[in-house]
This record gives C-alpha cells, sequence and structure tokens, in this order.
C-alpha cells in the first residue's frame, strides 16, 4: 500500500516571505484551474489541504481516483494543469498523459509517483511533463514546482498574447503590406527575396500579375502650384477611389510611389481599354486630367520590374502629346467600330481641319489616321478571336469592316497571316507578333 507524508511547513521565513510576494503578483492574474488524480483519497486530500492554492494563483476543480475518470474530467473542465499518479487503474499516468497530448493538448502535466525508475522519467520527460515528483511529496518542493509552472504558463501566455497582437495588428495593416510591396517588387527592390512566399503571406495570387499599369496625374506633380498638400493627397486618394470601384471584384492592389504615381498591379484581366476608361471617369467625376497607361504581363514573378518601368515611360511620354491627339485618339477607340468614322468627320468632332490634324498626328504618333484606325479595329478583332466562338464575318461587322474581304486584308497586312490562321494556330502568342497592334 502506498503512503505518503506531506509536510504542512515552511523551511524558513524566506521561503514564507516569498511566498507571499509571488501571491500578490499571480493573485492579480487569472487562476489556473487544476485536476488531483491519484487513486489514494489520503494523497489526493494531502495535496489539495498542503498547497495554498490562491496565493500560487490556482484552483482545485476536481479530483479523480483513476485514469479514465481524471480523463474525461479534464477534457470536460478544460483543466489548465493535472497532477498525474503514475500508477492508477484503468489508464496509467504514462497513458493518460498521452491520451491528454490529443483531448486536452493545452492541459499541463505533473507527475507524482512512488517510483524512482529512469524509464518512467525518461518517457515523462518525453512526453514533455512539466516536472517529476517523487512520493512522499514534500509540500514544499511541490509548491515550488507549482511556482515554477505558474511562471512557465504565465510567460507562455503573454507570449502567446504578444502573438495574436501581432497578428491582429498585421490583420489590419494587411492592405498597407501589399502596397508597399508592390511598390518595393515592382521597383526592382525585392531582389533576393521569395516573392512567391511574400505574395502568400499577403495572401495575393502566388502567380504573376497580368495586367500592370500606372496612373499619372500631372497637376500633383507641380509642387510650385498654389494648390495645398491635403488637396493634394484629397485629390490622389478620390482617383484611387475612382479606380477601385472601375476595378471591383478584380484582383487587385494600388500603390502610390512617392512621386504621386498610382500603381496598378491585376491577377485578373480587366475590361477593354481601362486606361481610356480611367481617364474619362476622373475627368468626368473630378474634373482633373490624369494619364494611364496599362499593359498586359505574361512574364514571370521576377520580370514584372521591366514591365512597371515600361508603363512608367509611356505614361510620362502621354505628356509630350497634346491635348488635341490624345483626344483624338480617345475618339478613334471610342469609335472604330463606325463605318463612317473619318479623318474628316473626326477633325469635325474637333474643330480643326483635316489637314490639320493629319499633319499633328503624323508628327506626334508617328502614324496616319488610317493606320491608328486600322491598328485600333485589329487589335479588337484580336481579342473577340481569342475570347470568343464568333465566325469571322460577324467580328468584321462588329470592328467596322463592310466586308469580311476587307477585314481579311486589312488583318493579314497588320498581322502577317489571316484570321483564319490566327484562330487555327491558338491565338495570341503563336506565329504572330502582338507588338503589332
Amino acid at each position: 500500500m502506498k503512503r505518503a507524508t506531506i509536510s504542512r511547513a515552511w523551511t524558513n521565513q524566506e521561503d514564507a516571505a516569498a511566498s507571499v510576494a509571488a501571491a500578490q503578483t499571480l493573485q492579480t492574474a487569472e487562476r489556473y484551474q487544476v485536476l488531483i488524480a491519484d487513486d489514494e483519497p489520503i494523497i489526493r486530500e494531502g495535496i489539495r489541504d498542503a498547497i495554498d492554492w490562491d496565493g500560487l494563483g490556482m484552483e482545485v476543480v476536481g479530483e479523480a481516483e483513476d485514469g479514465e475518470e481524471a480523463l474525461e474530467l479534464a477534457v470536460q473542465l478544460g483543466v489548465d494543469i493535472i497532477l498525474v499518479d503514475m500508477n492508477m487503474p484503468f489508464l496509467n499516468g504514462i497513458d493518460l498523459i498521452r491520451r491528454l497530448q490529443d483531448e486536452c493538448p493545452g492541459c499541463r502535466c505533473l507527475i507524482i509517483s512512488g517510483h524512482d525508475e529512469f524509464a518512467y522519467a525518461q518517457e515523462a520527460v518525453r512526453l514533455g511533463v512539466e516536472d517529476y515528483i517523487l512520493k512522499p511529496v514534500d509540500a514544499g518542493r511541490l509548491h515550488a514546482a507549482l511556482e515554477r509552472l505558474h511562471q512557465r504558463m504565465d510567460e507562455e501566455r503573454k507570449r502567446t498574447a504578444y502573438v495574436k497582437q501581432a497578428a491582429d495588428q498585421i490583420e489590419r495593416n494587411i492592405p498597407l503590406l501589399r502596397q508597399r510591396f508592390c511598390l518595393e517588387w515592382l521597383e526592382g527592390l525585392a531582389e533576393g527575396k521569395d516573392l512567391t512566399e511574400q505574395l502568400a503571406f499577403l495572401r495575393l495570387p502566388p502567380e504573376p500579375p497580368v495586367q500592370i499599369g500606372i496612373v499619372r496625374w500631372p497637376a500633383a506633380e507641380a509642387r510650385q502650384t498654389v494648390m495645398r498638400e491635403n488637396d493634394r493627397q484629397l485629390f490622389l486618394f478620390a482617383v484611387e477611389n475612382i479606380i477601385s470601384e472601375l476595378l471591383g471584384d478584380l484582383p487587385h492592389v494600388l500603390f502610390r510611389d512617392p512621386n504621386g504615381l498610382i500603381g496598378m498591379c491585376l491577377w485578373q484581366k480587366a475590361p477593354e481599354e481601362l486606361d481610356c476608361t480611367i481617364e474619362q471617369q476622373i475627368s468626368s467625376c473630378l474634373n482633373i486630367a490624369v494619364h494611364a497607361h496599362v499593359e498586359q504581363y505574361t512574364g514571370e514573378l521576377e520580370g514584372a520590374p521591366n514591365t512597371y518601368r515600361l508603363c512608367r515611360e509611356l505614361v510620362y511620354g502621354e505628356a509630350r502629346l497634346s491635348p488635341l491627339v490624345r483626344r483624338a485618339r480617345q475618339l478613334i477607340q471610342e469609335g472604330y467600330a463606325d463605318r463612317d468614322l473619318t479623318l474628316e468627320s473626326l477633325a469635325s468632332r474637333l474643330q480643326v481641319s483635316a489637314v490639320y490634324l493629319s499633319r499633328v498626328l503624323k508628327k506626334e504618333l508617328n502614324d496616319s489616321f488610317v493606320t491608328l484606325v486600322t491598328h485600333t479595329r485589329i487589335r479588337k478583332a484580336v481579342q473577340l478571336l481569342d475570347s470568343t466562338t464568333l465566325p469571322i464575318h460577324n467580328i468584321a461587322e462588329r470592328v467596322g469592316y463592310d466586308t469580311q474581304h476587307y477585314f481579311s486584308t486589312a488583318f493579314k497586312k497588320t498581322m502577317g497571316i489571316s484570321p483564319a490562321q490566327y484562330r487555327k494556330d491558338g491565338g495570341t502568342g503563336r506565329n504572330v507578333s502582338a507588338d503589332r497592334v
């Protein structure tokens, strides 16, 4: 039969003073719930009565006389600490601890055993037992073990709280972190970093974006103007809101560089002529002129900065175009399907002579009116050939040609192959150069 001797007195006044100081600190925290599991009532009673549980910031919430009952109570009560006797009926201490790891993983185990055997201690260490105390139990030693356990659990709670706080902070700042990452990435400052891991961390698609773009508001860069900084920031914010509304649910990130350029990274293709739509919408809503450019992207993650730089060069190049040419190009992009679209009709809408308009288009865009219209129509035709199964004669009508023959001739002259052959070869990227349009 097991025998237990539990000393109820502290060895000296220093221990008592230390326990009081510890109690004052620990009582301010939430109390840990304790379960005592031993098959002998006298031992359970002795452990329960020998310890100043309140002073330790703990509370005995249950007792069990065998392993199965201990497991059931631990799970039911959700205890924090269990004092485990190694030799209990039905389920011994080691087996109980194994079961607790699965069914009550947050529970800490402290073994109280009458066996000073290396095998038991070795297995207890392997299972992560907090302490291993031999019977007869000394109250001071048990108290010290529980105090150490309380300190470790408090530290773990603090770490968990800090991690949760950090996770919450990151969660709140995910949009800002995405913006910062995309800016650094597309500016070429993320070299050597694992882009895929960072995209996953920010819950962005792991594959490369399909479109990259830039929106520039020239007035925002003219610091010598009378515009106040608050007004400048408000306009930029409004521009971002308009772009976000146009993109809707498409997976995207908008970010701003120090000069006020608004970058766009899209992981799903936006509606056609997104750049023109952005310019028109911002002009209509805010009465300001912006330059936008969007490029398709089919490369790897590491190559995206090159396309971003191209967009930046092109959007700055837009500033060199006169308002007349920009408006003429916009009207062509809007009215390409109109069979009655001519140089004369366009010049009339712009209130200039056809000769003057032709000369300005050639000078600034290095293309004639006819070439601009043809390229716009063929670009639209390519999109329809890629994305629909419409018959070629229907596509010809949709992009502004009177006959399929005329359309096919223009298509082959521009793309190098006929529309039928283009579709047969599989569309974009097969035997043709997208740069031609």
